[in-house]
């Protein structure tokens, strides 16, 4: 019997060589979080996920609401949104992916919004559900300088979006541990008929997973005050319901952007691993 060359070894046909489908009950709604740098190379933030998504079989969608305002106005949106799919292709309920604010906005939005009837769970991923350090420290900057940038940024939120009013310090003000802590958890509640998930994620300081130096500064002040954390949100900040782990994502990698070659396998793996376990928990 001959040896098979080598290079025909590597073109060996798999039989099966699609990704593989993941049944699920409910459609998936993704929700972006905070900002519109992700926008600026794809068509929503979450775009990249939502067609990893679709690739598997599942139907998924990942709208875009106002990049920078307070929660309560983007979770309207977000209602107004989840309703509008339901509604145009006649889904029952949808299970609710949210990524950092967009996290908060949906549990703001399932205790005040009527809109359980329509979510079969809500899963977070890095979402600041304790505040995060890197809030106060945008608003320690000088006030001449946050009136500056916030004009600046507020003017790129209402070009890029228009159907709203961005108001980025009032959304920044909301980001700050004492706001979350004593103000938004305590008049939030979880929804006793939804089941809360989260995901938690860390890189840089305080671990062995390297970061883009850019985000340095702040991945250390971070670490400074809440420990481990993914340049945004620290680990402990992520943890709401129950927690399913820790990621070695940082935030902008988690929503494909900025990701290397040697991360893409990771970032793809925690997308589908979310499907899956959607899928084992019935939904």
């Amino acid at each position: 019997m001959t040896n098979t060359p080598a290079i025909l070894k590597r073109l060996k046909l798999q039989e099966f060589t699609q990704p593989d489908i993941i049944p699920l009950k409910y459609p998936v709604f993704l929700c972006h979080g905070f900002g519109a740098i992700g926008s600026l190379v794809k068509p929503s933030p979450l775009h990249d996920p939502c067609m990893l998504m679709r690739e598997h079989g599942v139907w998924a969608f990942a709208p875009n609401v106002v990049p920078y305002a307070s929660i309560e106005t983007r979770a309207k949106n977000w209602v107004r949104l989840i309703n509008l799919v339901c509604d145009k292709y006649g889904l029952e309920k949808v299970s609710v992916v949210a990524h950092s604010m967009g996290g908060l906005d949906m549990r703001f939005a399932l205790a005040h919004l009527d809109i359980a009837h329509r979510v079969t769970s809500l899963t977070t991923v890095a979402s600041p559900h304790h505040g995060t350090y890197l809030a106060d420290l945008i608003l320690k900057t000088p006030e001449i300088i946050t009136e500056k940038l916030s004009d600046v940024v507020d003017w790129f939120g209402n070009s890029v979006y228009p159907q709203e009013k961005s108001q980025v310090l009032s959304s920044v003000e909301q980001l700050c541990r004492n706001y979350i802590q004593k103000s938004f958890n305590p008049n939030t509640p979880n929804h006793p008929d939804i089941p809360y998930y989260s995901y938690s994620a860390a890189v840089g300081k305080g671990t062995e997973k390297s970061l883009n130096p850019v985000f340095l500064f702040q991945n250390a002040q971070i670490y400074s005050k809440e420990g481990v954390n993914d340049s945004f949100v620290s680990v402990e900040s992520a943890k709401w319901g129950e927690h399913m782990g820790t990621l070695e994502l940082s935030h902008m990698n988690q929503i494909n952007v900025q990701v290397s070659k040697e991360n893409k396998p990771v970032y793809n793996q925690f997308w589908t691993g979310i499907l899956r376990m959607l899928k084992e928990q019935g939904f």
